[in-house]
This record gives C-alpha cells, structure tokens and sequence, in this order.
C-alpha cells in the first residue's frame, strides 16, 4: 500500500468519481491513476468503487470504511508537513478559510489585508458556500478553519469557538411607510412582502424562531445566499429586507434606509471552527486573534484540549463577546 494510492482513491471520490477530472487536478494521467487504484482493490481484496465498464459508479461499502481511514492518514500527514513547515520558515505556508458570504465581504477584509501585510508569503485561499458545505470542508481538511453561524454544530469533530455576535437590520427604501414608524414591531415587518437568506444562512433560523414565537407567518417571496442581492431587490420594489446588520454600507447603500431590528430577533453568534486533530501554525493563531481578539493562543489551545462540546461552551460563558 502507497501513499500515492490513498491519495488517488481520496481525490477521485471528492471528484465525483471522474478520474479525468482527477487526473488533472493532480498533473497525472488518467490511465496512471486507475493502475493504481487497481492495484490497491488486489491488495486489500475488496473493491473501492464499483464500476460500469470504465467508468465507476459509486463507491462500495468497503470503499467508504476505506476512504475515511484513508482521509484520517492523509490528514495526519499534512500535520507532519506543517509541524517540519512551522520549525523552518514559520511566515510560510498556507491558509484555507471557509465561509459565507456575508463574512467573506463585510467581516474579513480588514481582518486579511492585515494578515497578508504581516505573512506575505502565506498564501491564504477562501471559499465561499452554505454553512453545510462551509462546516464539511472543514471536517474532511479541505479548509482549515470554517467561519459561520449556521450548521457548525452538526459536526462532532469540529473545534468550535464563538466570535462575536450580531443582530439585523430591516432594509427598505427611503419612502417605504415603516420609515415613519416610530417602534417598529414584528406584526408591523410581517405585514409586508419580505426578501431576506436562503434557511441555513446568516442566522436564518433566528429569524424564523421570532416569527413563529409571535404566531406570524410571514410573506417570504424571495430569498438569496447574497446580502447584496436581497439589497438588490429591495431596490426593485419586491419586498422589505431583512439582512445581517454588518451587510449595510451606508456609503454605497445610501439609496435605503436601515431599521434598527434589535428588540425583534435574538442575536446571533458566528463561530469559527476546525477539525480536532490539526495542527494549528503561529500564524493560524495570529489569524484567530486578528478575528476574534479574545481567541487568544492560550485560549485556542485550552479549547483544543476540551473533550466535548459542553466544555468548549463553558469556556467561553464568561465571555462578553464583540458585537457587529
């Protein structure tokens, strides 16, 4: 058994079973690819992936008790190479983050451009999906940290630590009528059409908690992963806006106005996690606490070594989160 081939059967199951597609994102060949892949199934004598003629199908049962194995030891392996980084040239390496819209365009600028002016030659990558999406690639190491505020909990191997939190704003034209109410109410919101997150974004639940608390059902005729569409029709006419409060500009969205929402939902709080078992660089560190101030190495580490999810809460009651 090789190295190589465990990377081959990993990359082509997170490939959609497209062996073409993998071999060239690995600089391979397609026909080098599936020898080995061959060869392995003749050691292990089972089959990883079941095939109709050339093609593979789906992967077997043995194959995903293979493959998850298979993900843990490369993982452990790309622990060694940051360890052996860290000791030679610890402001080199790479950074993945994963995350949300709303985070990637109006929390982290400020938070990267002072991290790439002090680690120049760490190249920092981001991807951007749904909070599900955004918490898997973290658990299987595609990223190394997820940023979000919705599904992180859904994964038991993840280390995750509160930021900050956060409340919305209700966004509507200068005009728009609830402008000239003086105490706006949940039944005052809900009597329009609303545009606001796809559920499972940006705090979506919270939302839809007050709603049903109060007994409304409010008219939702659009939804949108992007604060910046939901601004964007807001402008066309199609309903009020219910966005995170840190997605108004008020330079460039001068043309609306923001409503106050903070007596209306209950906060709510982003977190950023990472796989339990990683390696964390200094300069993954300095990254936590550029985010979060209060994520202090120390308070990294004492969270790491927590064995339950109850713990990692507890260290964090006594903190007075930040607030966007």
């Amino acid at each position: 058994m090789k190295l190589q081939q465990l990377r081959y059967i990993w990359e082509v199951a997170h490939h959609d079973l497209n062996v073409s597609a993998t071999a060239q994102s690995l600089y391979t060949s397609q026909p080098g690819i599936s020898k080995q892949i061959r060869l392995l199934e003749d050691e292990l004598g089972v089959e990883i992936f079941s095939r109709s003629g050339k093609h593979l199908t789906r992967i077997t049962p043995a194959g995903e008790a293979i493959l998850k194995t298979a993900g843990e030891v490369l993982r452990k392996v790309e622990s060694i190479k940051q360890v052996a980084q860290e000791f030679s040239d610890e402001k080199k390496g790479s950074l993945t983050i994963a995350t949300t819209h709303t985070q990637a365009r109006y929390v982290l600028p400020d938070v990267i451009k002072g991290f790439i002016a002090e680690y120049p030659e760490v190249a920092l990558h981001m991807h951007q999906g749904t909070p599900m999406q955004i918490s898997e690639m973290a658990a299987d190491g595609t990223a190394d940290f997820a940023i979000a505020t919705e599904a992180l909990e859904l994964f038991s191997d993840l280390v995750m630590m509160p930021c900050y939190k956060w409340n919305r704003s209700i966004i509507v034209p200068k005009d728009h009528p609830l402008t000239q109410v003086s105490k706006l109410s949940l039944e005052d919101v809900a009597e329009h059409p609303l545009v606001t997150y796809v559920f499972g974004f940006t705090g979506r639940s919270k939302l839809d908690e007050a709603f049903l608390d109060k007994g409304l059902v409010p008219k939702v005729v659009f939804t949108a992963a992007d604060a910046d569409v939901i601004k964007t029709y807001v402008r066309l006419g199609l309903g009020i806006g219910i966005i995170a409060k840190m997605a108004y500009d008020e330079d460039n969205d001068s043309d609306l106005v923001s409503l106050d929402a903070d007596d209306l939902f209950a906060p709510s709080i982003t977190k950023i996690g990472f796989r339990r078992g990683t390696f964390i660089r200094g300069f993954m560190f300095d990254f936590l606490q550029r985010f979060a101030p209060h994520l202090t190495r120390e308070v990294v580490e004492d969270a790491y070594n927590r064995h339950s999810r109850a713990e990692i809460d507890a260290l964090f009651e006594p903190v007075e989160l930040p607030t966007y």
